[in-house]
């Protein structure tokens, strides 16, 4: 027997919540995007109004504008989306427990063993999903219905917004294989192009591709690849948490990474930039009572907008904001001269080869002790979660005006966890 695979994909999200919050923005162009005075302004998302004009996803706003001078534009609010998320979930949980996020606006469901409730139709469960996301939420989600998630995943990207897709056995061949190959799940544009290079335009046309070309051009992603393409991936969905309220992760490391207000020139701007990131993951790592062993930068300078990362390990695991920020510090100096003709545009502070402590932890007798960091750390982040997280701001992030105030952690863009996690 088949599995009966749902993915539910809500259309337009962070425009639609907004929307649904004001409705007096229904039926205008929306679109919410980064803030302009920080350099991050391009759309996020745009509404299905906003859509109509050509506007689309990543450009920058005052291309959005010249589509569309009566374009509306909100800033995110990062917070208001996850409830919206955790609220759409909690419908998803009454149909199975067998829910697996992909990012906050998309969801695989597994009905296999709760379809009978519906009388075995998985098309009524998705009906009726999407009339209770829409009569709840004042939200729409396009859902695609399969027997495996690739393809579930294909069905409710095939047409939007607020629609219900099924891909068959019977009818995946005159669906799916005529669609352009970048219509599978991870075929980006490098994929794309290596595979147009080889005369493999469709889905169809990758399904049939041999395993000598595949390996050669694109390694064992290949043959994964087409293993999608022919509807053979078994993967599951995993089960959901209760008592995490979401589904179990294996976390391998902690990272945020912001485009600076402005060129970085000098030591002063670049060590706040280094300070914000640095506490946010700090932070993060402490919440979730891990530690990492090894620090990662990553630059792009503001000429050509090329990057690299540098790492380094440290001598013993770490969740202090304070060793994070000295280590990535170091990275930088040792790398770039901080100087007006070698300007910085962005930059990605991560803390990876994580350590979960035990009870007890033993410390040599000839390591020189350092101050317990971790526990000032600790008394400050109880402070920041009854306070908000700009309570307490250290010193060096306070020398650049446009980088005050900035609530780095809580702005965090929650991107989807890759399918290749496991």
């Amino acid at each position: 027997m088949d599995r009966i695979v749902l993915h539910s994909d809500m259309n337009s999200f962070y425009a639609s919540v907004e929307q649904a919050e004001r409705p007096e923005l229904h039926g205008k162009p929306v679109v919410v995007a980064g803030k302009e005075e920080l350099r991050h302004g391009i759309v996020l998302t745009k509404s299905v109004e906003a859509k109509r004009f050509g506007i689309k996803t990543g450009e920058a706003l005052w291309q959005a504008r010249e589509k569309c001078p009566d374009l509306i534009v909100l800033p995110p609010r990062y917070r208001l989306y996850r409830r919206y998320s955790e609220l759409a979930r909690s419908i998803y949980y009454q149909y199975t427990d067998l829910v697996e996020p992909f990012g906050l606006d998309e969801c695989w469901l597994d009905i296999t063993g709760s379809v009978g409730l519906a009388g075995g139709d998985a098309l009524v469960v998705a009906r009726e999903i999407s009339e209770r996301i829409k009569a709840e939420l004042g939200c729409t989600v396009s859902v695609g219905v399969s027997w495996n998630k690739i393809f579930a995943k294909f069905g409710s990207d095939y047409r939007k917004p607020d629609a219900i897709t099924a891909i068959t056995r019977d009818n995946y061949r005159d669906v799916v294989w005529p669609a352009p190959v970048r219509d599978l799940l991870y075929v980006g544009p490098a994929t794309e192009r290596k595979l147009h290079e080889y005369g493999i335009d469709t889905i169809g046309g990758l399904a049939h591709a041999s395993d000598a070309y595949l390996t050669r051009r694109l390694g064992k992603m290949g043959l994964v690849l087409r293993t999608f393409a022919r509807g053979e991936d078994a993967t599951t969905v995993k089960p959901y948490d209760p008592a995490t309220r979401t589904v179990d992760r294996v976390i391998k490391s902690y990272g945020n990474g912001l485009t600076a207000p402005h060129d970085l020139t000098c030591p002063a701007d670049a060590k706040a930039l280094i300070w914000l990131l640095s506490e946010s993951v700090a932070q993060r790592m402490r919440e979730d009572r891990v530690r990492a062993r090894t620090i990662a930068i990553g630059v792009r300078n503001g000429t050509d907008l090329c990057g690299y990362g540098r790492q380094t390990h440290l001598a013993r695991p770490t969740a202090a904001t304070r060793t994070v920020a000295h280590a990535a510090w170091d990275l930088l100096t040792s790398n770039e001269p901080l100087d007006a003709e070698h300007p910085i545009r962005a930059l990605h502070v991560r803390a990876s080869d994580l350590v979960w402590p035990g009870p007890y932890e033993q410390t040599s007798l000839f390591d020189l002790v350092e101050p317990d960091y971790e526990g000032l750390d600790r008394a400050i982040d109880d402070l920041r979660r009854r306070f908000g997280n700009t309570c307490v701001v250290r010193g060096a992030e306070l020398v650049d005006d446009r980088l005050a105030g900035v609530d780095i952690k809580a702005d965090n863009t929650v991107h989807p966890v890759s399918y290749f996690h496991r």
